[in-house]
């Protein structure tokens, strides 16, 4: 069980608990595990597939077992010697059946937490109107109102928050949001736009489960949590738009379209999985709005938060509008905050990035290829077709952008932060890797990244890969205008290299 702690000041340190979490490999078991970790708590993880879990950064951190939370035997023996047991799953998305799975699961999981003497469970629900009967919820709402009930009608004391729309990168409902405002400058939508929605920030949540872990032993209630803006799903669109620098968009709401035809719509314009989105989309129907704001009187308020939604917005932008192109595609990341991009989240999540990726095998050495790399652009150009960075760079200059007349401020070497013609150098791994940002006038984020690597039969190998992160409508016919010309531009320019890399291996040989 859980202890008191002593500081050297004589004072009680937090209580460090053993916290059971499932869903670890979910969008907000991912986050939830380091928070705890950084709180203090030992953490175990629950998973059918602990694979999973393996490239996330805090994975040595953490003891994981095997366990499916629909499987008795199992879920027991991941019970064992724990203080609060975390419940993050739900069978959304697996079926028509999910109802039944989710009650079936909540109960094994009720009862093996009391036979193992566990203090608390706590389980993230969703916000549900209460004036309307629970059999005449969206069976997505109905699901989650139900679980959270088997959990405070059960023997050891439950904390079931419920909460409406989570704004954070990888959040479902949040990346329907992102694709439908991004995609589409005019919408013919569904009336539930005009649905009034409490959204809360992905930080404000987690910091609301980690506090729920050490409320007193006679709390065993529901309480809601929401941010301070309530909205209509039109108003969190508009706003979207204007936080992401977008256009206006006009939305025009129109009656005839069911919740059975609004889930084909959004699967027609969002990648989200029609499996979530159809759920969702049915859920839309009911206005969720907070009642009571009682967690306050366990996990006080800071000054501003809960955040407000622009502000959660813009975290959950953050990593596109610093260009945090590592956080989300390198196998190597590490992020930094909760709204960043985790490994596990879905590949729909985090917005759309087109990538144009090349590779090739080089008759030189990594030093001889590195030497290219690093000597790129200014003087010695762009080892492609020239006449197309010309005009390129003549656009640019056209539309009041930077073109390509900076050059390069040292021939030999770059550093972080170097301007590179119409790039900006945003990171260098000597020897391996130069990632150039493009500042360049675009309808998005683009970056190009060089990579000197060496292959599995120990050769040299050059990888390019160029990624655009597009912004609305405009972005997206962007990059279909220009893909025709990839092979000619990004082609060129990988087998140009690799061959300036061959001859100055030659050269030094002589």
């Amino acid at each position: 069980m859980g202890d008191t702690r002593v500081s050297t000041d004589g004072q009680p340190e937090p209580e460090s608990l053993h916290c059971l979490v499932t869903g670890a490999s979910g969008y907000i078991g991912g986050r939830l595990v380091p928070e705890l970790l950084a709180a203090g708590h030992r953490v175990r993880c629950l998973a059918r597939s602990p694979g999973k879990l393996r490239d996330q950064p805090w994975a040595p951190d953490v003891e994981t077992v095997a366990a499916d939370v629909t499987d008795a035997d199992s879920v027991a023996g991941a019970m064992r010697g724990i203080d609060v047991a975390y419940y993050l799953v739900h069978a959304l998305g697996t079926g028509s059946s999910f109802e039944d799975t989710d009650r079936r699961a909540a109960r094994i999981f009720a009862e093996r937490a009391h036979a193992a003497g566990v203090r608390r469970i706590v389980y993230l629900g969703g916000l549900t109107p209460r004036s309307v009967p629970e059999r005449e919820l969206s069976p997505h709402l109905r699901s989650r109102a139900e679980v959270g009930r088997i959990f405070v009608d059960a023997p050891v004391p439950a904390t079931v928050l419920r909460a409406a729309i989570v704004i954070g990168s990888g959040s479902a409902s949040f990346e329907m949001l992102r694709y439908l405002t991004e995609r589409l400058p005019i919408m013919v939508t569904p009336s539930w736009v005009r649905t009034r929605i409490q959204p809360i920030g992905i930080r404000d949540v987690l910091r609301y489960l980690v506090g729920s872990a050490t409320m007193p032993a006679d709390v065993d209630r529901t309480f809601d949590i929401g941010g301070p803006d309530v909205l209509t799903y039109r108003e969190m669109m508009a706003r979207y738009a204007a936080v992401a620098g977008l256009p206006r968009r006009i939305i025009v709401p129109v009656p005839v379209l069911t919740p059975g035809l609004s889930s084909h719509w959004v699967g027609l314009v969002t990648p989200v999985p029609a499996a979530i989105a159809r759920p969702l989309t049915e859920s839309l129907r009911h206005e969720v709005v907070c009642r009571e704001h009682d967690i306050a009187r366990y996990v006080p308020d800071l000054p501003g938060r809960p955040l407000p939604f622009d502000d959660a917005l813009a975290l959950a932008l953050r990593k596109v509008r610093e260009a945090q192109v590592a956080t989300r595609w390198s196998s190597a990341a590490v992020p930094g905050a909760p709204s960043d991009p985790l490994p596990t989240d879905p590949d729909w999540a985090g917005g759309s990035l087109y990538e144009d990726e090349r590779t090739a095998s080089v008759d030189a050495s990594r030093e001889s290829l590195w030497k290219v790399i690093e000597g790129i652009g200014g003087d010695h150009g762009w080892y492609s077709f020239p006449l197309a960075w010309a005009v390129r760079g003549w656009l640019d200059r056209f539309v009041g952008g930077v073109g390509l007349r900076r050059g390069r401020r040292d021939a030999e070497r770059l550093r972080v932060g170097d301007s590179l013609d119409f790039w900006r150098v945003e990171e260098i791994e000597p020897g391996r890797l130069l990632r150039l940002r493009a500042e360049m006038r675009l309808p998005g984020l683009a970056w190009l990244e060089m990579f000197a690597e060496t292959d599995a039969r120990g050769r040299t190998r050059y990888r390019q890969r160029a990624l655009f992160h597009p912004r609305g409508l405009l972005g997206h016919a962007y990059w279909w205008s220009v893909a025709p010309f990839h092979s000619v531009v990004f082609g060129g320019m990988a087998r140009n290299i690799t061959q300036a890399a061959a001859k100055g291996m030659s050269a030094h040989r002589k």
